[in-house]
């Protein structure tokens, strides 16, 4: 029960546009899935998963391909700002291994 108050908390201060949009990350015991979001528009802008992938290696390296993922489908949508939306997830281990990876190829939050 926690865990939806501090989403919403995280939430209630994050707002993403067209020209800024709202990189949502969430992370599961075996998969990791992000996306930006407008929430003007209500719209998903760009998806990254590893749902249906055959992606080897640790955790945090899974986090980190779609960290790289992400950020390169930004790139081709211009998009070069994006607010970081860690959801209930504390700012540690898969979910610093994403935002490092997806800052490395460009993306600024």
């Amino acid at each position: 029960m926690d865990a939806v108050f501090r989403a919403k908390r995280t939430r209630s201060k994050i707002h993403g546009t067209a020209e800024r949009p709202r990189l949502s990350v969430h992370i599961s015991n075996q998969h990791v899935t992000a996306q930006l979001i407008d929430d003007d528009k209500q719209s998903t802008l760009a998806y990254a998963t590893t749902v249906g992938k055959k992606v080897s290696g640790s955790k945090s390296e899974k986090a980190t391909a779609v960290g790289k993922d992400i950020a390169t489908k930004a790139k081709k949508l211009k998009i070069e700002k994006a607010v970081f939306d860690r959801g209930s997830k504390l700012y540690a281990g898969r979910m610093t291994a994403l935002a490092d990876a997806a800052r490395k190829e460009g993306l600024e939050f």
